[in-house]
């Protein structure tokens, strides 16, 4: 027998029926701004990495529209190094091609933008080594700023240290500023990988990796344990970021000469590129340390 209701019974289950659909309603609406919250913040990130990548790919245009000017001007003193920016660049093309087909996923995007911010900065050294001058626009004045203070600490005060002293010692008035700032931060570099990627832990993540003649693991076995500890299996990854150590440890070839022989020393615009270009390459490879 179906059960019968009062006139305020029946009044107080209409209320309380009401009252479950507004309070959907409100959950339904609230769902809504929700996801178009998380809408806008995508689409607030897709537009800053789009800015970000059209800034990159102008500024490397005109970087290597410079470099191909300059081609007839460069002297034997930097041929080496050119070379090692045009296989630099190379590199990046290869890594940018799987990205632009689809074969990489949008977690690889953050090491694809720094990727051509550091073929742009290789390409600026070679081009301020020949005399060509930076854009206004390009100009860098702020030699004195360690911007990588915090994230060096993180891994080691002493990297920091390093750091700051070879900002220090990077000052056109310094005849021996070339010399000084590659012995500290060829250094850096070093301490850098060993600290992040002990041999030990090299061999226990990749048993098979490559070794040296003295059974230390290779830089590129330590650069694929990083890119692997977090979960970057990608092999033109890999051999961008081999041929862009390459490229600073050539630089560091270069600055070693600057202050011998009839060489002389460099001017405030090539000390500029070459702070941007070592820096950036340090907040690269931190990246690539990540966060373990």
């Amino acid at each position: 027998m179906a059960r019968r209701y009062s006139a305020s019974q029946a009044r107080s289950k209409l209320r309380q029926a009401q009252q479950k659909i507004r309070q959907a309603e409100n959950k339904y609406k609230q769902g809504i701004r929700k996801l178009n919250r998380e809408i806008n913040k995508y689409n607030q990130g897709v537009r800053q990495h789009n800015s970000r990548v059209r800034a990159n790919r102008q500024r490397l245009r005109t970087e290597l529209a410079r470099l191909s000017k300059s081609s007839t001007t460069t002297t034997t003193r930097y041929v080496v190094y050119r070379t090692s920016v045009q296989s630099l660049s190379d590199a990046y093309v290869r890594f940018e091609n799987r990205a632009e087909s689809n074969q990489i996923g949008p977690e690889y995007n953050r090491f694809l933008d720094l990727a051509e911010r550091e073929t742009a900065n290789s390409i600026a050294v070679a081009n301020r080594f020949v005399g060509d001058e930076p854009d206004e626009s390009d100009s860098d004045d702020t030699l004195q700023d360690a911007a990588l203070g915090n994230r060096l600490r993180e891994i080691s005060p002493d990297l920091d240290d390093r750091w700051q002293g070879a900002v220090y010692s990077l000052n056109p008035s310094n005849p021996d500023a070339a010399r000084h700032f590659c012995t500290s931060t060829r250094e850096l570099f070093t301490q850098l990988l060993e600290i992040s990627a002990p041999d030990e832990s090299v061999f226990a993540t990749l048993p098979d990796a490559p070794k040296t003649e003295r059974g230390n693991a290779t830089r590129r076995s330590k650069i694929r344990y990083l890119l692997h500890r977090q979960g970057m299996v990608e092999e033109t990854l890999e051999d961008f970021v081999e041929s862009n150590m390459d490229n600073v440890v050539e630089l560091f070839h270069v600055l070693s000469q600057g202050t011998h022989g009839s060489a002389g020393t460099f001017g405030s615009t090539q000390l500029t590129a070459v702070k941007k270009r070592v820096e950036d390459g340090i907040t690269f490879l931190t990246e690539i340390v990540g966060n373990a």
